[in-house]
C-alpha cells in the first residue's frame, strides 16, 4: 500500500476544516480559470496589442479600428482548441494517475503556456501561445470539479462547487481592474499595459502546483484502483469527528466499493469515443450523459455570457457610453458578477439544479430582449441628435446587462460544472467531466470566433439570439436533465439506468431500483449503511442490478447474469 506523505494536510484537519481547505485549493484553480477568461476583454484594447497583432489600428477618437475581426475573435477562440485538447488528456490522466498529480500538471502546463503568453511577439506567437495556455486550463477544468465533488458530502456539494466559482468571478473582476489600472501607465501606449495582466496569472498557477502535494486524493478514486485503505483513512478524516465513530464513513465506503463492483459487471472498459455513442456501457449509458453535459456547456454559452463577458466594452458602446467611461462600468459591472454568486452558494442545494436553470433562463431571456431594444432606441436616438434620449435608453440597456451578468452568477454559472462532476459512473468520472469541458470548449471557441462578426454585422441584434437562447433551455432541461441535488454520487447510476431518455422516465426508474436494491446507495443518503456502528457486523449484499425490470430475489438466480448493451 502507498502511505499519505506524513506532510499531508489530511493527517491534521478532519470534517469542515479539511472539506474547506480543499475546496480552498479548488478554488484557487478556479479562480485562474475565471482571471484567464476575464484578462482578454481588456488586452483587447490596448493599443500596442492590438497594433501589433494586427487586427485593428486607433482610431481619430481613440478607439480601436478593427481591420481583421477573425483574427481577432481567432486569437482569443484558440484558446478554447487548446481547452479542448486539455480537457481529453487531463480526463485519462485523472482516471488514470490520480487527481492529484493531474492538478499540479495542469498548473505547470499552464504557466509555460502563460510565460509565452508575456513574451509574444506577433499575432502567430500569440496564437500558438494561447493554444498551449488553453491545454493547462482544459486539464484544470477537466479534474479540479471532480476532486471537489468526490470529497465533498452529497447535501452540501452543491455549496461548496459554488463557493468555488464565486473565486471564478473574482479572477474575472481581478482581470478587470489590473487591466483599468494598468491602462493609464502611459497614456495606454506601453506594452505593459497588456504584458503584466497576462504574466499576472503565473502567481496563482505557482501556488496551486506548490500546494496541492500537501492535499489528500479522493477516497472515491483510491477506492477505485484498490488502495483501500488509504480510501477509508481519508473518508474518516472527512465525516468523522474522531471522538465517536458513527459509521458514516465506513458505510459509505462500502457504497463506493459496491458501485465500483457494478460498474465493471455493467459495462466494458470505456474510452472517449465508447463513451461517446454509449458503446458497451449497458445500464449505465454513458452515451446519454455524454451529450446531455456537452450540450449543457454548449447552452452555457450561448445564452449570452461568452459575448458578455469578453465584449462587453463592445456592448457598453453600442449602449452610447463614451470610451471614458467603458472602462470602469465593465469593472463595476465584475463585482456584482462576484457578488451575485454567493446567492447561488445558499439556494443550490436547496431548490436543485432544474430549478436554478429555470428562473435564470426565464430573468436572462427577459433582460437581453430589454437590453437589445434599449441600445437600438439610444442608437438611433444618437443618429438624430437627441443625446438626453440617448443617455436615458443607453443607461437603461446598461442596467439589464448587469442584471443579466447578476442573474447568470446566481444562476447558470456553477450548475453546467457541477453537473458534469456529479453524474458520471465512478470508473470514468474524470473522462465524463472532460466531456463537459469539450462541450464548454466548443461553445466558448464557436462563440468568441463568431462575436466579432455578429456584432459588427448584426449590432445589438445580437443580443436577441442570446435571448432566444434563454428560452429554449427550458423545455430542454425539463425534458431531458434528472435532478442530481441530495443525491450520492453512486446513486447517479441508478438514476440514469432508465433506457428512456425522459426525465420522467428516468425518476420512475430511479425509484423502483432503490426500493429493489437498498443495498446500492445505503451510507449517505439514509443515515444507515452496509456497517452496523454499534456491533461492526457488515452486511453482505444481494444481487446488484440496475435492471428494475429484471430484478431476482436475494438466492435465486446469478448476478452474473449479463446484460445486454443498451441504446443511448
Amino acid at each position: 500500500m502507498e502511505k499519505i506523505s506524513r506532510f499531508n494536510v489530511v493527517h491534521r484537519l478532519r470534517k469542515r476544516n479539511l472539506l474547506i481547505a480543499i475546496n480552498s485549493v479548488a478554488a484557487l484553480s478556479i479562480f485562474f480559470f475565471g482571471y484567464d477568461q476575464g484578462m482578454m476583454a481588456g488586452v483587447n484594447n490596448a493599443v500596442e496589442y492590438y497594433t501589433r497583432m494586427g487586427f485593428a489600428h486607433e482610431g481619430e477618437d481613440g478607439e480601436p479600428v478593427i481591420t481583421n475581426s477573425l483574427l481577432q475573435g481567432g486569437i482569443v477562440s484558440v484558446y478554447y482548441l487548446g481547452t479542448l485538447l486539455g480537457a481529453f488528456f487531463g480526463g485519462w490522466f485523472g482516471d488514470k494517475y490520480g487527481r492529484i498529480k493531474t492538478i499540479a500538471l495542469g498548473a505547470a502546463w499552464a504557466v509555460i503556456g502563460a510565460t509565452l503568453q508575456t513574451s509574444a511577439m506577433n499575432h502567430n506567437w500569440m496564437i500558438c501561445a494561447r493554444l498551449i495556455n488553453g491545454v493547462g486550463t482544459g486539464i484544470l477544468n477537466a479534474i479540479v470539479p471532480v476532486w471537489a465533488t468526490e470529497t465533498a458530502e452529497h447535501t452540501s456539494r452543491g455549496k461548496f462547487v459554488a463557493i468555488e466559482f464565486t473565486l471564478n468571478i473574482f479572477g474575472v473582476a481581478v482581470a478587470y481592474w489590473i487591466e483599468y489600472g494598468c491602462s493609464f501607465y502611459q497614456n495606454g501606449e506601453s506594452q505593459f499595459v497588456w504584458r503584466f495582466p497576462i504574466a499576472f496569472q503565473i502567481i496563482p498557477l505557482l501556488i496551486l502546483f506548490g500546494i496541492v502535494w500537501f492535499f489528500p486524493e479522493s477516497p472515491r478514486w483510491l477506492c477505485k484502483v484498490g488502495r483501500e485503505d488509504e480510501s477509508r483513512y481519508v473518508l474518516e478524516r472527512l465525516r468523522e469527528d474522531g471522538l465517536q465513530s458513527t459509521g458514516r464513513a465506513e458505510a459509505e465506503f462500502q457504497d463506493i466499493r459496491n458501485i465500483v463492483e457494478l460498474e465493471r459487471k455493467n459495462a466494458k472498459s470505456q474510452n472517449y469515443l465508447y463513451m461517446l455513442f454509449g458503446y458497451k456501457s449497458g445500464k449505465l449509458h454513458t452515451g446519454r450523459r455524454v451529450q446531455l453535459v456537452v450540450w449543457l456547456q454548449i447552452m452555457q454559452e450561448w445564452i449570452g455570457i461568452a459575448g458578455v463577458t469578453i465584449y462587453s466594452p463592445t456592448i457598453f458602446r453600442i449602449a452610447g457610453l463614451t470610451s471614458g467611461t467603458v472602462g470602469w462600468v465593465a469593472g463595476l459591472n465584475t463585482i456584482t458578477y462576484t457578488l451575485s454568486t454567493l446567492v447561488c452558494v445558499y439556494t443550490l442545494d436547496r431548490i436543485g439544479r432544474r430549478w436554478t436553470l429555470y428562473w435564470g433562463s426565464v430573468v436572462q431571456g427577459i433582460v437581453l430582449f430589454l437590453a437589445g431594444g434599449l441600445s437600438r432606441v439610444s442608437i438611433d436616438a444618437v443618429d438624430a441628435g437627441n443625446q438626453g434620449r440617448a443617455d436615458a435608453f443607453g443607461g437603461g440597456a446598461v442596467a439589464m446587462i448587469f442584471l443579466f451578468t447578476m442573474t447568470f452568477g446566481a444562476t447558470w454559472l456553477t450548475v453546467p460544472w457541477l453537473y458534469p462532476a456529479e453524474i458520471f459512473p465512478l470508473e470514468v468520472r474524470a473522462r465524463g467531466n472532460a466531456w463537459g469541458v469539450v462541450g464548454w470548449s466548443i461553445g466558448n471557441g464557436w462563440l468568441t470566433l463568431l462575436c466579432p462578426v455578429m456584432f459588427e454585422a448584426l449590432n445589438e441584434k445580437t443580443l436577441y439570439i442570446f435571448a432566444a437562447c434563454n428560452f429554449i433551455t427550458i423545455p430542454m432541461v425539463y425534458c431531458l436533465y434528472p435532478e442530481s441535488n441530495q443525491r450520492t454520487l453512486e446513486e447517479m447510476n441508478l438514476l440514469f439506468a432508465s433506457d428512456s431518455i425522459w426525465n420522467w422516465d428516468a425518476e420512475k426508474n430511479y425509484k423502483l431500483l432503490v426500493e429493489q436494491n437498498p443495498e446500492l446507495v445505503q451510507a449517505a443518503a439514509r443515515g444507515h449503511g452496509m456497517v452496523d456502528p454499534e456491533r461492526d457486523i457488515r452486511n453482505q449484499p444481494g444481487n446488484m442490478s440496475l435492471d428494475a425490470g429484471g430484478m431476482k430475489s436475494l438466492g435465486s438466480e446469478s448476478g452474473d447474469e449479463k446484460l445486454s448493451t443498451q441504446h443511448l
